[in-house]
């Protein structure tokens, strides 16, 4: 098995923390550096599949058609725009799948089940959690080695986040003893505010050292780039939302050879 291969959630049950923003430029960024990455729409917004120009609307192979075990995984791979890197989109009919798995044996474990035997093939899988602690965020979870959590630089940042670690250690207990925390990535940070700066300090003082040191900013470029279906680096390589995005790839790169070393 590919020793730096991950499987990697990106996760926040808050909405609109930059977390598909995230999804998106940090597997692109980890695609320019020639790393194998699958990227996993698992939020039946489809917004990551859109985003890095993939079709949203394609019925017959998306992650809910492999959930349901109509399609083999490996049909519902999709090539993007970058040499390096995959997806498995989303369709909206992920929605019904939460519902639907309710009833199934061994409910956590079905993406788990998908992405495993993939792990030869890619050194990065990333997962784009729905914005909720529902029952898709708990098998991304249980796939998962680690998460990593966006969080946006505004009042109440911290709120909600307990819940999310009460998840992740609720999980550790039961399912999935080797999930850790990949890191807290800031984001949509103004270094014009105070508030931007006061909320960086607490979440440096409550997550310590397992805050990423790069910080995305707010920036157009990265607001825009998703309507073209594109991820920022080729949107606008030049803007400080692919400077950012580029950066933390190569802060994840690190941290992983490190811990491997």
């Amino acid at each position: 098995m590919n020793a730096m291969s991950r499987i990697i959630a990106i996760a926040n049950q808050k909405g609109g923390v930059g977390k598909t923003t995230t999804a998106i430029n940090l597997a692109a960024s980890l695609a320019v550096a020639e790393k194998r990455v699958l990227l996993v729409d698992f939020d039946p917004q489809s917004n990551t599949t859109s985003g890095i120009g993939a079709d949203k609307e394609d019925e017959t192979r998306n992650i809910y058609t492999c959930l349901s075990g109509d399609v083999p995984v490996g049909e519902c791979i999709k090539d993007t725009d970058l040499e390096w890197l995959k997806i498995i989109p989303a369709h909206r009919n992920l929605a019904g799948a939460e519902i639907e798995l309710v009833t199934q044996i061994g409910r956590e474990f079905f993406l788990r089940n998908i992405l495993l035997p993939l792990k030869e093939e890619f050194d990065y899988i990333l997962i784009d959690c729905p914005p909720s602690l529902g029952l898709l965020t708990v098998n991304a979870l249980v796939a998962a080695e680690s998460v990593m959590i966006p969080i946006q630089c505004e009042y109440f940042a911290l709120e909600g986040v307990t819940d999310l670690m009460r998840t992740i250690s609720m999980i550790r207990d039961s399912v999935n003893p080797s999930l850790e925390l990949e890191g807290v990535v800031l984001t949509m940070y103004d270094e014009r505010t105070n508030l931007s700066q006061q909320v960086t300090q607490e979440i440096r003082t409550y997550f310590n050292e397992r805050v990423f040191e790069t910080v995305i900013p707010r920036n157009v470029r990265l607001g825009e780039a998703p309507s073209f279906g594109l991820p920022v680096l080729m949107y606008e390589i030049k803007s400080r939302g692919a400077q950012s995005y580029l950066k933390l790839a190569k802060e994840l790169i690190d941290h992983e050879t490190k811990s491997v070393g």
